[in-house]
Order: C-alpha cells, then sequence, then structure tokens
C-alpha cells in the first residue's frame, strides 16, 4: 500500500515500515521530582512534553496511520497529568487509592503511549512496535492489552460515561480517589457525554474531574460550523459542573486546575483546556488538515528541527 500523505482513509489498513520505526534512545523522565520548585516543575514537563512529541510524530511517520494534530493539543495536558497531578505512580497501578484517567478521545492513542512511557509506565522499547501486526499498541488504547490503560476508548463518547461510573464507585467506597477524563470537543457534540454530565451533577461527583480539549477543530470541520457547542462554560455549570477555563498548554495553569479537584463546591470539576490543534508546530498548528494526516519525511524533519529549538 502507498500512503497518501494528503489523505488517509480512517479504516486503512496500515502498512508498517518497521525499519522506519523510532529504536533509538527514548529516556523515561518519570514524575517530578518532590520538592521541586514551580520553575523546575514546569521545566520537568516541558521538556517531557518536547520527549513526547518528537517520538510521537516519528512513530506515526513510520506507520502511516495517526491523529498527530488532536495528539500535539492535547500532549501539554497529559505530560501534566501523569508527570505530575495524578496522584499514580510506577509500579502503583495495583492499588486501589491511585487516581484514575481515561482517555475518551482514545484515537490520540500514540500521545498516551509515548507519555505512559515518559512518565515510566510503558517500556520505552515498546513504542518502537507501534501499530505493527500482534502489537500491544493499537491504534486506540486497549485496557486488556496494556496494563496502565484504564478503559479501552475509541467509539467516542464512551469515555466519560465509564468516568462518571468510575467516580461514583469511588463515592460509594468512601475513597479519596480521583477520576479524570479527556474528550475532543467534537466529541462532546455527543448526546451520551450530556446523559453522563446529567448524572455526574446529580450525584455531586466532586472526585471527577472532566477536561475539553477546547481547539476547535474536528475531523474536516470546525467544530462551531459542524454542531456548535457554545456557549460550552454555561452548558457545563447548568449540568451541575464547576467550570474552569484554560489555556491548555500552560503548564503553570493546568497544575493550579487539577491541584483544585475537588472543587469546594462539591460539585463535579470540567476544565475547558483551550489549545490549538498541532501545537506548536508551525505548519500544523490550527490547521484542520492535520485530524488524520501523516507527515512526509521532510516535514517529519522540520517538526524535529522546530521542537529541538522550542
Amino acid at each position: 500500500m502507498t500512503v497518501d500523505h494528503e489523505t488517509v482513509e480512517e479504516d486503512t489498513v496500515p502498512d508498517v515500515h518497521a525499519e522506519d520505526l523510532p529504536h533509538g534512545a527514548f529516556q523515561a523522565m518519570g514524575r517530578v521530582p518532590a520538592g521541586a520548585g514551580r520553575e523546575e516543575v514546569v521545566a520537568h514537563l516541558a521538556e517531557a512534553a518536547r520527549r513526547v512529541r518528537r517520538r510521537d510524530i516519528e512513530m506515526i511517520s513510520a506507520a502511516g496511520l495517526g491523529h498527530i494534530g488532536g495528539e500535539y493539543s492535547v500532549i501539554d495536558i497529559l505530560v501534566t497529568l501523569y508527570l505530575q497531578a495524578l496522584d499514580l505512580e510506577a509500579g502503583r497501578l495495583d492499588d486501589p487509592e491511585r487516581d484514575r484517567f481515561i482517555l475518551s478521545k482514545g484515537h490520540a492513542a500514540a500521545a498516551l503511549y509515548t507519555t505512559l512511557a515518559v512518565a515510566g509506565h510503558l517500556p520505552a522499547e515498546d513504542l518502537g512496535t507501534f501499530m505493527q501486526p500482534l502489537s500491544q499498541l493499537n491504534g486506540h488504547p486497549a485496557r486488556t492489552k496494556i496494563e496502565a490503560v484504564e478503559a479501552s476508548t475509541g467509539p467516542l463518547g464512551h469515555g466519560l460515561p465509564i468516568a462518571v461510573g468510575t467516580a461514583l464507585a469511588g463515592k460509594i467506597d468512601g475513597s479519596s480517589r480521583r477520576t479524570f477524563v479527556v474528550t475532543g470537543d467534537g466529541e462532546m457534540q455527543e448526546g451520551s457525554n450530556w446523559e453522563a454530565l446529567m448524572t455526574a451533577g446529580n450525584h455531586q461527583l466532586a472526585n471527577l474531574c472532566l477536561v475539553v480539549d477546547r481547539n476547535r477543530l474536528q475531523q474536516g470541520a470546525q467544530v462551531a460550523d459542524t454542531n456548535d457547542l457554545e456557549p460550552l462554560p454555561e452548558k457545563l455549570s447548568a449540568f451541575g459542573m464547576e467550570v474552569v477555563e484554560v489555556d491548555g498548554h500552560d503548564y503553570g495553569a493546568l497544575i493550579d486546575a487539577f491541584a483544585a479537584v475537588p472543587a469546594p463546591s462539591g460539585k463535579p470539576t470540567a476544565i475547558i483546556a483551550h489549545t490549538h490543534k498541532g501545537h506548536p508546530i508551525s505548519f500544523m498548528s490550527d490547521d484542520v488538515a492535520w485530524h488524520h494526516k501523516v507527515p512526509s519525511k521532510e516535514q517529519v524533519a522540520t517538526a524535529l528541527s522546530e521542537l529541538e529549538a522550542s
């Protein structure tokens, strides 16, 4: 199969060029060091995100499939959660009191795998198997294949309902564990999410945090042109959520928002993280074409160069 770098169908069977998959050194950084000052924390997260973006684009290029634009918009959120905010350390995946995380926008799987690796939850060498036959690293994360994945996701509108059930179980248990879930903003057009939010608000699930990756683009179009979500903050508030809006690429803002969960009001938290699809790559940023598009070797080189300079 010859991959057309301009258009890639969602159901295309991958023609993985294993020889091009990254097999070089990829060092896990682990969590932010205990007692680190704010500047050190931000620097740690920024370096981790840079490493994740570098390996992510290499994986997608070699696999000939992927969702690079939406992955680059959510990477700063994922890195901040796994390396700083979540009460979840490598080796504690069986701890019933650990925080939970569900990536509802499961098409951003490569970003999740790479974040798990940089956090120490997944062997770095596994990244070189992305999308190969019989690999554990599928195009969507599977709970049955990777221990660090809390829920199998891919069909949009499923992750938030699962997270609501997970948070409700925590409340019934009298546990302090929290459940975080990331959805895409286009995904919020799914009715199942609003049923879930109604349940979360009704049960006052203060241990639940929804993060909406608000990059304003979905497959093939602007979110507003497909089915406008606005006024999103007011809608989420009306469903009983404590609503916070942040710059989704600002590590300090993300740190503060995640630290405020559970909210003193007793309500579930909804964080609207304003992001840019393809961030921070010059030829990708805010370009809807990069929802499901494979970079050429020249584009990979350009992106890696920009990331090195960032």
